[in-house]
């Protein structure tokens, strides 16, 4: 006689709420912890803990959602068009699952939440009906109640708005995580009634009418009750990110990195960041960055989706976005790289040097005040302080290409498009609109006038003596 099959587990992601308290028309799952919406990181939770099937149930900014999640083709979308409490919600999920299953049901609002601790639930489910997550704190707050049969097994759960006073005084909690059984959870939501405080279908009841019916329904301490912090406001909110933050901190310095203020420094979680480089204070991270080994980011430099090679240094209040910066450069301090930068290995972009959809050869440099947009600049050329490029004409955008081993003098404008051949040279203060050849000297300068006397007779015709 064959077995009857395992139940697949499958995630159902309670996210319709409009988290009144968060004060935002944005939806409450997609407000960013870590650089990332607080849905996502309880669907990727989800997926490491096996989850074969990630149902996701939306009400209030459906659309906004999805739209933040169409890249992700292993999401179920449940629509919940009026908010009747989680039991409702995943009522709704009940054509979608359409067959047995082991539910892992979870709130979108719970970034914290472990891949091992759902793992936990699922494995003590299996030993019975289903399984609670439970947590024991010293101050139990608007948090429901969970009552035990004195063997590690579900009594009841009693949300603290209906709780009498000897409940209230109880400090095991329900951590709103739960492993339940389809479709028998959703025959009991189907018999609810919203006999409560808040006139809504609580989960809660359907969890705890099975248990008085006889059914095993196990508790499940979950060891860090960080995991179950739901985000209701911003002051939640800044605390998760905070927590999400020092994990990702943690593991990058257990790899090989040195945070030299790790409360002081801000960064996404698809950051990454190599061994034996240095971070200092007031540091941000943000994006997709990517920073070799051997790098230092010294205080205030502003990197986002950014590639940094090894053994580069990036000076203080440096900006960087979208760049791309090879190994042993220097950039800064007060350097600003915007998308399409490209630094060739050895490269110096020093202060107050602006960078956008340029590319410097290997050991090119522009050390002081120039601005170089759309331009293409050879290895080893040397651009002088105060040089710009003249890209933009008022209708369109212009290249400017400066050949190998250039030297651009400083105050130079290079009104593109134009090129400066290889080992050319300008003169200082030159505006320069024609092609300069490989080699060439190429100076515009008016000649100089002195006229003597200029100041004595200007103060006379002002009446000054």
């Amino acid at each position: 006689m064959s077995s009857a099959p395992h139940p697949s587990k499958v995630a159902v992601v309670l996210a319709a709420g409009k988290g009144t308290r968060m004060i935002s028309e944005v939806p409450k799952v997609l407000h960013r912890a870590c650089g990332r919406p607080l849905l996502a990181w309880v669907l990727d939770a989800a997926r490491a803990a096996g989850c074969e099937r990630l149902l996701v149930v939306v009400g209030y900014g459906a659309d906004q959602v999805r739209a933040e999640f169409a890249g992700a083709s292993d999401i179920v979308w449940v629509d919940q068009r009026e908010q009747l409490g989680t039991g409702h919600a995943l009522l709704q999920a009940r054509a979608a699952v359409a067959g047995a299953a082991r539910l892992l049901v979870l709130s979108g609002d719970v970034p914290l939440v472990s891949p091992e601790t759902l793992g936990r639930l699922a494995a003590a489910a299996e030993q019975g009906w289903g399984a609670v997550g439970v947590a024991t704190v010293d101050a139990p707050g608007a948090l429901g109640r969970v009552v035990d049969d004195g063997h590690g097994r579900l009594r009841r759960i009693v949300e603290a708005r209906d709780a009498l006073p000897d409940e209230l005084a109880i400090r095991r909690i329900n951590t709103g995580l739960y492993a339940l059984p389809a479709p028998d959870v959703f025959d009991r939501l189907e018999r609810l009634t919203p006999d409560n405080a808040q006139g809504e279908l609580y989960l809660t009841d359907a969890v705890t009418g099975a248990a008085r019916a006889g059914e095993r329904v196990a508790l499940v301490e979950v060891d860090n009750v960080e995991e179950a912090l739901g985000v209701n406001d911003r002051l939640e909110l800044a605390r998760v990110h905070e927590r999400l933050t020092e994990r990702k901190i943690a593991r990058l310095t257990r790899d090989g990195t040195t945070f030299l203020a790790p409360g002081r420094v801000t960064l996404d979680a698809g950051v990454e960041v190599g061994p034996d480089s240095v971070v200092h204070a007031d540091v941000t991270l943000l994006g997709s960055t990517t920073i070799g080994a051997g790098v230092v980011v010294h205080a205030g430099a502003w990197l986002r989706d950014c590639q940094v090679d090894d053994n580069t240094v990036i000076e203080p209040y440096s900006v960087l976005d979208g760049a791309v910066v090879g190994r042993d450069c220097r950039v800064g301090p007060f350097a600003r790289l915007r998308p399409g930068t490209v630094l060739g290995d050895g490269a110096r972009v020093g202060n107050f040097v602006e960078v956008k959809n340029a590319r410097l050869g290997v050991g090119a440099k522009a050390n002081h005040l120039a601005y170089l947009g759309d331009a293409e600049i050879g290895a080893g050329a040397n651009i002088g302080a105060g040089v710009v490029t003249c890209n933009y004409d008022g209708v369109a955008k212009h290249r400017t290409e400066i050949g190998e081993r250039a030297f651009v003098g400083s105050d130079t404008m290079l009104v593109a498009p134009v090129r400066v051949g290889a080992d050319a040279m300008t003169g200082a203060g030159s505006v320069i609109t024609r092609d300069v050849p490989d080699e060439a000297l190429a100076v515009e300068r008016a000649p100089t006038r002195v006229v003597r006397g200029w100041s004595r007779r200007r103060r006379g015709r002002s009446g000054e003596e």
